[in-house]
C-alpha cells in the first residue's frame, strides 16, 4: 500500500481518464518535435503543488524548468496582471510606451552586477535575449565572433542553437549554423583528473582557453565571450571562480565583451539575486528570462549603457517585446524576492538538498556526485564500477517519482543527472516529502535491481 503523504496525492494508475483522453487529442494536433517529459495536464498550481487534470497534486521539483523561483501563481503578481489587464493588454512599446517598462528598466540596471551606469531592452524569450545580446556586442565592438562553451545552452534560434553544445535533440539536421561562432572548453570539476587538486584543474582549464585564442579564434575578431556561471542543461556544473575571473580577465586584456547568460541562475536561485556575483565578476552584458517573471513570457538584456545604446532606433526591439503584463508581473516577482529574502532561502534549501544526497551516497553507490550553487543543485548518476554514466538509473528515478507524486528532471549531455529547480517558496515539511518520496524511490529500484 502507498505511504499517505501530505501533498503529493496520487490517485494510481497514472495517467488517469482525463490525462489519456487529452494525450490523444495532443498527439492528432501538436507538432511531434514538441517534447513533453511526463503526461501530465495540469489543471491548477499554487506554490509548489501542481493538479492535474485527473485531480493528482504533485510536488513541482522543476518550476517549469527554473521559471518559478516565485513559485506557481504568487498572490501579488496575479493581483498586479489583473490590475494591468483592466486597463490595456499590450500597446507594442514601439507604438505606445509605459511606465512599467521603464520602472522595469531602471530596477534591472539597479539590481545587476556593477557600478557603472547601465541600461535594459525587454524582450520575449531567453533566446532572444541571447540573439539581441550578440547583435549588440556585434555593433559595439564591430567585430563578428562569438565564444561559448562545451556543454552550454544558448536557446533553439538558428543563433542559440549554434552557440548551444549538445547536438541531439537541439541541433541535429538542423544545420547549417551561424558562422562566426566558436566552443571554447568549460572545466567539469567531477570529471578531472585524479591527480589534478580542484585549483591546478581551474589552471589548467583556463590555460586551455588561453591557448584556444591562439588556436581556435583570434582576439581582435571576437566580439563576445558568452558563459553561464553556471551551466543549467549541461548537468548544473558549477566552474572553479578562478577559472570564471581568468576568462573574465583574459576578455578584458584582448577588448573581448563578456556575456553571461543568467536566464536559468538569475533571480535568487543560486543563493544571491544573479550567480555572477559568487565569482567577482561584473559582465558588460547579461541575460535574463526564465524566474523574471513567474511563468509570464518576457526576457532581458541588461548591460553597460554605452554597449546598449550602440544599435540605433530600430535594430533591437520587438513587437511583443517587454509586454505590459510581463513587466508588472516582473516588478511584483522582484518585489517578492526582496521582500521574502528568496535568494538566502535559496541557500537553505541547496543546502538541506545537498546534505541530504551527500548521506545517501554511502547508501547508494550510483550517486557519483553532488554540487550546486544555493537552491541550483543536482545530483550525478555514475556507474560505480565502469564510471560511465549511469543514465537509466536517473531516467528510472525520475519515472518512480513521478509516479509517487515529484516531478523532477535530468540534465547533462548524458542524461545522467537529475536537477532540483524547486520554487524557492517551498516549505521545509514540503521539501522533506519530496526528498523521502527521492528516497523511497530509489530503494525500491535497487530493491528490484
Amino acid at each position: 500500500m502507498a505511504k499517505e503523504r501530505k501533498y503529493a496525492k496520487i490517485q494510481s494508475p497514472l495517467p488517469g481518464p482525463k490525462t489519456d483522453e487529452l494525450l490523444r487529442r495532443r498527439e492528432a494536433a501538436v507538432a511531434g518535435g514538441v517534447g513533453n517529459n511526463f503526461p501530465l495536464f495540469v489543471d491548477s498550481a499554487s506554490g509548489v503543488l501542481l493538479t492535474d487534470v485527473d485531480g493528482n497534486v504533485f510536488l513541482d521539483f522543476a518550476g517549469a524548468i527554473g521559471t518559478m523561483n516565485a513559485g506557481h501563481c504568487p498572490p501579488r503578481v496575479v493581483q498586479a496582471v489583473q490590475q494591468q489587464a483592466e486597463r490595456f493588454l499590450h500597446t507594442c512599446f514601439h507604438v505606445g510606451m509605459y511606465e512599467p517598462y521603464i520602472e522595469l528598466a531602471e530596477k534591472l540596471a539597479a539590481l545587476a552586477p556593477g557600478s557603472f551606469a547601465k541600461k535594459a531592452v525587454l524582450l520575449n524569450s531567453g533566446a532572444e535575449a541571447v540573439e539581441n545580446a550578440v547583435k549588440i556586442a556585434r555593433k559595439y565592438t564591430g567585430k563578428p565572433g562569438i565564444v561559448s562553451f562545451t556543454r552550454g545552452f544558448h536557446g533553439r534560434t538558428l543563433l542559440g542553437m549554434s552557440l548551444t553544445s549538445k547536438v541531439k535533440p537541439y541541433k541535429f539536421q538542423m544545420g547549417p549554423f551561424a558562422p562566426a561562432t566558436y566552443k571554447a572548453v568549460y572545466p567539469y570539476p567531477y570529471h578531472r583528473p585524479a591527480t589534478m587538486s580542484e585549483e591546478d584543474y581551474a589552471r589548467f582549464c583556463l590555460d586551455q582557453f588561453a591557448d584556444f585564442l591562439l588556436t581556435e579564434a583570434a582576439p581582435e575578431e571576437l566580439a563576445a565571450v558568452i558563459m553561464e556561471p553556471v551551466q543549467g542543461e549541461g548537468g548544473f556544473i558549477v566552474p572553479p571562480k578562478l577559472f570564471v575571473q581568468g576568462v573574465y580577465e583574459l576578455c578584458r586584456q584582448h577588448g573581448i565583451l563578456f556575456i553571461a547568460d543568467e536566464i536559468q541562475t538569475g533571480f535568487g536561485r543560486t543563493g544571491t539575486m544573479f550567480a555572477s556575483t559568487h565569482f567577482g565578476i561584473e559582465p558588460d552584458l547579461i541575460t535574463l528570462s526564465k524566474s523574471l517573471a513567474a511563468g509570464l513570457p518576457i526576457s532581458a538584456v541588461v548591460g553597460r549603457a554605452e554597449l546598449m545604446d550602440a544599435p540605433h532606433p530600430g535594430e533591437i526591439g520587438g513587437t511583443y517585446g517587454g509586454s505590459p503584463l510581463g513587466c508588472v508581473a516582473a516588478l511584483a516577482v522582484i518585489d517578492q524576492i526582496e521582500r521574502e529574502n528568496l535568494s538566502e532561502r535559496a541557500e537553505q534549501i541547496g543546502q538541506r538538498i545537498r546534505s541530504h544526497f551527500e548521506k545517501l551516497q554511502q547508501q547508494f553507490p550510483v550517486i557519483g556526485d553532488v554540487r550546486g550553487l544555493g537552491a541550483m543543485c543536482a545530483v550525478e548518476f555514475t556507474d560505480p564500477l565502469s564510471g560511465k554514466p549511469a543514465s537509466a538509473v536517473a531516467a528510472s528515478l525520475v519515472r518512480a517519482c513521478y509516479n509517487k507524486g515529484v516531478i523532477v528532471l535530468t540534465a547533462g549531455i548524458h542524461g545522467n543527472v537529475v536537477r532540483f529547480l524547486t520554487p524557492l517558496v517551498i516549505t521545509n515539511e514540503q521539501l522533506e516529502e519530496g526528498l523521502d518520496i527521492m528516497n523511497e524511490s530509489l530503494a525500491e529500484m535497487y530493491a528490484k535491481a
